[in-house]
């Protein structure tokens, strides 16, 4: 129960998976949650076969009981929670003036809101120098009119984020949303590896460097 654990919630195969690669290497437990166990597993699987520990389990999050379960479970079953990474956004391909309010705060609900059970599920595991690590987008200040909801979403986790900062700094526990400014690709500044390297750094930052904002400009 002293090894230190990683959580990231809308793992995928691309960014989810390397940033959970980056922390497996520096020694943590990596739990990773996707929308299905098996889909967890198969990126779990991933990782124990270069030799680092990792779990895979499904979660739901459109569903606040199920992130609650979800999160509280990988907390009981290891005793901590250090970093607790929230990685997930809707991309729905409408404009302002197709999107409705029911799709719209859906998609808020899934991209930020999800963020608020996530925390408060883990909260009984965090301890004074855990993490909450979140996944922005420069979509929060350059919107893509073709995909309104996106820099909605975005905007208000990172305003979330400062919240959550603010109020567990408190306890020596830190939040930090990472925005990238780019468009992730397969190579480049913008591929997963950098990007991971980058986010380690953020949330290794002493409390005295801290701040709940960190762009990511490759």
């Amino acid at each position: 129960m002293s090894e230190r654990v990683y959580v990231v919630l809308g793992a995928g195969p691309g960014l989810g998976l390397a940033v959970a690669r980056r922390f497996a290497e520096e020694g943590y437990v990596a739990a990773l949650a996707t929308r299905t166990t098996d889909d967890a597993e198969r990126l779990a699987a991933t990782l124990r076969d270069e030799g680092h520990q990792a779990e895979g389990v499904g979660v739901d999050l459109t569903d606040p009981d199920d992130i609650t379960a979800v999160v509280a479970g990988i907390g009981e079953r290891h005793g901590r929670i250090d970093v607790l990474h929230f990685n997930p956004s809707a991309w729905r391909e409408k404009d302002p003036l197709h999107l409705t309010v029911a799709e719209l705060l859906e998609d808020v609900a899934f991209g930020a809101g999800a963020l608020l059970p996530a925390v408060q599920a883990a909260r009984p595991y965090l301890s004074a120098g855990a993490r909450v690590l979140v996944t922005g987008s420069a979509a929060a200040d350059k919107p893509s009119a073709a995909a309104a909801s996106l820099g909605v979403q975005k905007a208000a986790v990172r305003n979330l984020v400062t919240s959550l900062d603010a109020t567990l700094a408190l306890d020596g526990i830190r939040a930090v949303a990472v925005q990238i400014n780019g468009v992730l690709g397969k190579e480049g500044p913008f591929a997963p590896p950098p990007i991971a390297a980058a986010m380690w750094t953020a949330v290794s930052r002493a409390d005295d460097d801290w701040t709940p904002h960190v762009p990511y400009d490759g």
